[in-house]
């Protein structure tokens, strides 16, 4: 069979249109275009952070992965603590983790937030610590410094955010994210 150039230029141009269009919808990125989940996001981070930062990051993110689903959660022991914030949003909390011992796959707090469409999305992970067992000094975190622990008076917690499932671009372990809007 005999085709045009002509035609083999419409084919040749139609073809790499659809390739693009697969290639730009493959990687799901939310309206400022950045990556939305797995190590996508994490990625984002890395330039910032150490190489075993990154590495606790990913494993906090993978032994966390169940409780995307909220039901999962609270079957799990975490529970509602009513505390809705705007650029955060809704926290879960299992009172039986919190003590002095930090484990990157044991989170006291998942943080979840309403999406468009009604559904629940686990956002970023939190660390607690009650500041009446260590009530001089931060604890120990994620390798390198890079977090900071946020002394709450309020809740009479020191607090450590990880959005490792929404990318924050004031960086991963601070506690708001212009990202994340309550619905």
């Amino acid at each position: 069979m005999k085709v045009s150039s002509n035609r083999m230029k419409k084919l040749l141009i139609a073809s790499s249109v659809a390739s693009l269009l697969l290639m730009m919808t493959a990687c799901k990125k939310d309206h400022t275009g950045n990556p939305t989940s797995g190590d996508d996001v994490i990625e984002k981070y890395v330039p910032n952070l150490p190489a075993t930062a990154v590495q606790q990051l990913k494993e906090a993110r993978d032994a966390t992965m169940r409780y995307r689903s909220l039901k999962a959660a609270i079957a799990d022991g975490y529970a509602d603590i009513n505390v809705v914030t705007q650029n955060m949003g809704f926290h879960y909390m299992k009172a039986a983790l919190a003590d002095t011992v930090f484990d990157p796959k044991k989170p006291e707090i998942l943080v979840y937030n309403k999406q468009h469409n009604g559904d629940t999305a686990l956002v970023a992970i939190e660390y607690a610590v009650p500041i009446p067992l260590m009530p001089n000094k931060a604890p120990e975190g994620f390798d390198g410094g890079a977090d900071t622990w946020t002394y709450s008076t309020t809740f009479n917690l020191w607090l450590l955010h990880a959005w490792v499932f929404e990318y924050n671009p004031l960086g991963v372990f601070t506690p708001t994210n212009p990202n994340v809007h309550l619905h």
